[in-house]
């Protein structure tokens, strides 16, 4: 029998919430990873500072990423990611990273 996987929250905690949306402050230190989680919602990410990001999705995953994904950071930088990715946020760069996650409730 197999362990069941124990996920982890999105973000390092919520800056907001009401009916329609959560917003997520993510901060990562040089070589930190965030928890293993899955993104239920659709969800919108500003990157805010930092100099490298990167997502190492599980094999389950259904999100958009399947693969590792690594990128520069461009602060300002808005991307729009549909639900049903499981992964983990990974900082390989030498600065801290720092986004904003702001998930659409249906």
């Amino acid at each position: 029998m197999t362990p069941e996987r124990k996920l982890g929250t999105i973000g390092s905690g919520v800056l907001f919430e009401n009916d329609r949306v959560r917003v997520w402050e993510l901060r990562l230190a040089p070589g930190e990873e965030s928890d293993v989680h899955r993104h239920e919602l659709e969800h919108v990410l500003v990157q805010i500072s930092g100099d490298r990001i990167a997502v190492r999705p599980e094999a389950d995953s259904e999100g958009p990423y399947r693969d590792y994904l690594e990128a520069d950071v461009v602060p300002g930088a808005v991307v729009f990611v549909g639900r049903g990715g499981v992964e983990t946020a990974v900082n390989p760069g030498t600065h801290p990273y720092v986004e904003i996650i702001v998930e659409l409730k249906d």
